[in-house]
């Protein structure tokens, strides 16, 4: 497939404060907001772990690892992009998080790690942790909007409500709600798997919405209504969909951030030559 899209960035301090009381950054993106186009076809969204040392640190070196691991191998283009080459980029990321650990820190650095990356074959997205990927299919407003797919946060919270020991309406005031049971951290015994998901159908249209949990914090926001609302006709163009979402979210206590690609045309990839030769000698 080939792809023609609309991308968009939103990364926020919200009310972070760092111990000097100035705010304070630990999400980040690839691209970076300010090197964002729309002929990217690699996006990754990185939020580090609050309250841990040097969480920004971490964010930056899983987003900027694993984006230069799959361009240099050119995946950036469409064209194949396999399992094993984000397993490499993730292998990549988690040496280079190994590289610059502190062992005299009180606590490891750690980030979560979101992944869209389009290619010939349609969308592969993974996931560590409890920032989000939604792909969106809109509709004339929120009642016909549709969440085709959306991440499953790896998170204790999540774990407890699966098992009915907590209800969600309990999940989202719980002391425990930020606590995460997959993470990229250094020199762990065991290295936590991504989930991947692999979507062929996608449509002129759609939207693919990254973000970190900051986003989230509002009921509506989290449990996708506001979602739905937003990312359907009547909330109107792309440009007025991500000032709404940065409306919404301007008084959030986290660093909140968002990457939104719209869709606007898809083609199929060419065909091999030896299938243009084939489809002419039996037709």
């Amino acid at each position: 497939m080939k792809y023609r899209l609309k991308t968009y960035s939103i990364l926020e301090f919200g009310r972070r404060k760092d111990a000097d009381g100035n705010p304070h950054q630990e999400d980040c993106t690839f691209p970076m907001p300010d090197k964002l186009c729309d002929a990217d076809r690699t996006f990754i969204l990185c939020d580090g772990m609050g309250g841990h040392d040097a969480g920004e640190v971490a964010s930056a070196t899983v987003c900027e690892t694993m984006g230069k691991s799959i361009i240099a191998n050119g995946h950036d283009d469409v064209g194949i992009f396999t399992d094993e080459d984000l397993r490499k980029a993730i292998t990549d990321a988690f040496d280079a998080l190994d590289s610059k650990d502190d062992p005299y820190a009180a606590k490891k650095m750690g980030t979560t790690m979101t992944l869209l990356k389009l290619h010939n074959e349609g969308a592969t997205i993974a996931h560590i942790g409890d920032s989000r990927v939604y792909h969106i299919r809109l509709g004339a407003d929120g009642n016909v909007t549709r969440i085709l797919f959306q991440t499953e946060d790896h998170s204790l919270i999540n774990d407890l409500v699966k098992i009915g020991e907590l209800t969600k309406e309990e999940a989202r005031t719980s002391p425990q709600k930020n606590v995460i049971t997959r993470a990229m951290q250094p020199n762990l015994q065991s290295r936590p798997k991504a989930d991947i998901h692999h979507i062929a159908d996608i449509r002129p249209g759609d939207y693919f919405y990254l973000c970190s949990d900051g986003m989230l914090e509002q009921p509506d926001m989290e449990d996708g209504t506001t979602l739905l609302n937003v990312f359907s006709d009547a909330g109107g163009s792309a440009e007025e969909k991500v000032r709404i979402l940065r409306n919404v979210t301007k008084d959030n206590g986290d660093n909140h951030t968002a990457l939104i690609i719209h869709v606007m045309n898809v083609t199929d990839r060419p065909q091999s030559l030896f299938a243009t030769l084939l489809h002419k000698i039996f037709h």
